[in-house]
């Protein structure tokens, strides 16, 4: 769906994206799709051995599903900046949801750019990931 510049003000908040609770299963099969095997994704003893409580979710993982909340919500090719910064380990079992904000709205160049804080939070509020998307409408 393309986004109108005059539909959203400061503040505007877009659908939330409940994915919910972060499953082995999940992580093998992005394993399979990233090619990342990294041991402390898929085997607890190994990332007990290597200071982890347990298995920790990919980080990409966790950007992919905030990147969701946001193609959801905009066509792609409105998209001029999307940028992730990882906040904290996303540990099996969490129930993650993805939102956004709009945190910005101004013309550049001829071309009127929203940009929105985006990021990922599980059931207590911790932030997982967070970061930018600037869109052109």
């Amino acid at each position: 769906m393309k986004i109108n510049f005059n539909d959203f003000e400061v503040g505007a908040t877009i659908p939330e994206l409940k994915f919910g609770k972060i499953t082995h299963a999940h992580l093998v099969r992005y394993a399979g799709a990233s090619g990342d095997f990294n041991p402390i994704h898929n085997d607890k003893d190994f990332a007990i051995a290597n200071g982890l409580e347990g298995t920790i979710s990919h980080g990409m993982f966790v950007m992919a599903q905030v990147g969701r909340v946001c193609t959801n919500w905009a066509d792609q090719t409105q998209f001029r900046f999307f940028g992730i910064k990882f906040k904290a380990m996303t540990k099996l079992g969490e129930e993650i949801t993805c939102r956004g904000v709009v945190k910005k709205k101004k013309e550049d160049n001829g071309e009127k750019l929203m940009t929105l804080t985006v990021e990922a939070v599980n059931e207590a509020g911790e932030v997982k990931a967070s970061g930018d998307l600037i869109i052109a409408c």
